[in-house]
């Protein structure tokens, strides 16, 4: 077993979860670059006003989604200032839920992760990341954390 420590500042630290997190969720995004794999959305509810957990549990429910009462992870982000091609594809997914990341550019997000309880597969271990910034739901996506997982929009598919 190796064990490695370091000592980094909390702000690079932050940057680099938040970089990492970003990058993770456009490599599960490769199965969406084809249109007809994309789920069809419907009308998406209210992104604004999201105060409480009870929101935003109420907000993914509208979804569909039958999630834990209470949210796995709490993590604050930093949205970069300047986005690579690395994140095209993460970016294409939140506008075609109609979310646009890029007006929040340099600033700090709230992600808020649930385990989701009905995925129509029946797998276990679904997460649903909600994107909020102040009161605001900015963007968001429901995942597999597994090595061979899956990542798409809110949309139940």
């Amino acid at each position: 077993m190796l064990i490695v420590t370091a000592k980094v500042p909390r702000r690079k630290l932050a940057f680099g979860a938040a970089a990492a997190a970003l990058a993770c969720c456009c490599a599960l995004a490769l199965n969406l670059s084809d249109p007809a794999a994309r789920p069809a959305s419907a009308a998406a509810p209210a992104a604004k006003g999201i105060r409480s957990n009870e929101d935003r549990v109420e907000y993914l429910e509208s979804y569909g989604w039958e999630v834990t009462e209470e949210p796995l992870a709490t993590q604050e982000l930093l949205i970069p200032e300047e986005m690579d091609d690395s994140y095209d594809e993460y970016l294409a997914l939140q506008s075609g839920q109609g979310f646009d990341l890029t007006k929040y550019a340099g600033k700090r997000v709230k992600r808020y992760t649930y385990e989701i309880l009905n995925y129509p597969s029946g797998e276990t271990g679904v997460q649903a990341n909600l994107l909020l910034y102040k009161n605001t739901v900015v963007g968001g996506e429901v995942l597999s954390p597994r090595l061979d997982g899956f990542l798409h929009g809110l949309a139940m598919p």
